[in-house]
């Protein structure tokens, strides 16, 4: 099978066939076959990294990713810009959305194995939001606060890429609840722990402020195709 293979979600759900899983963990999905899942690890990313991670299995339709669910609605969210900035700011769901927005179609991967092919995202880049603020010379990181005190923590240079979003919006739909609504972070390159759901502030510091998961035991970096799931 040639390296450049492009698969899409919809080609592997009409060619595997998929079986209906539930494995105890926060969701239902649709799982792929075997020889799919092989043919899927044959596949090359523009950057050369295969497009499902070691231990991956690229699965359908996500019910539920997980974690206790915020309260705000669009009309009362408010997201807090803090820290080490020349100019902190406070954004309304509304003042988000008149920023420039993109949409981007790309997989992620759960800590747990999953990995969701082709998902859609339609947000605002963090490196927009950071624009605005002007992070000090000595900023070097980003953490992400959420609801109920989940926090997670990505190098600033991680954090102001093309791909990592500030995200309203899954597969051209208001995110549900269950997804992190009404605001979330993505960061399709990390695992998926990292991309806080419920989403009511970004601090920029100095010094790196490990998260939520992070304290527990699970990796600071969190990179998928080198398998970085645990603290070492």
């Amino acid at each position: 099978m040639k390296n450049d293979l492009k698969i899409s979600r919809r080609t592997f759900l009409t060619a595997a066939g998929g079986t209906i899983v539930s494995i105890g963990l926060p969701g239902t999905y649709l799982k792929l076959s075997n020889a799919q899942q092989l043919a899927l690890a044959a596949s090359i990313r523009p950057d050369g990294r295969s497009r499902l991670p070691p231990g991956q299995h690229a699965v359908e339709k996500i019910l539920d990713m997980g974690g206790s669910p915020g309260t705000a609605t669009v009309e009362s969210w408010r997201m807090r810009i803090y820290g080490e900035v020349k100019r902190p700011i406070v954004l309304s769901y509304k003042e988000l959305l008149d920023l420039e927005q993109v949409s981007i179609t790309c997989d992620v991967h759960c800590v747990t194995g999953w990995t969701l092919l082709d998902s859609r995202w339609t947000g605002v880049r963090l490196g927009t939001i950071l624009d605005r603020v002007k992070p000090v010379r000595n900023a070097n990181f980003v953490i992400f606060e959420a609801a109920k005190g989940y926090t997670s923590n990505v190098p600033l240079r991680d954090a102001d890429q093309d791909n990592v979003l500030v995200v309203h919006s899954f597969f051209d739909e208001r995110l549900e609840r269950a997804h992190g609504a009404p605001v979330r972070a993505l960061i399709p390159d990390r695992y998926f722990y990292k991309s806080a759901k419920w989403l009511e502030a970004i601090k920029v510091t100095s010094r790196d402020e490990p998260g939520f998961w992070e304290r527990s035991g699970y990796s600071n970096t969190a990179d998928p195709w080198k398998e970085e799931r645990y603290s070492r």
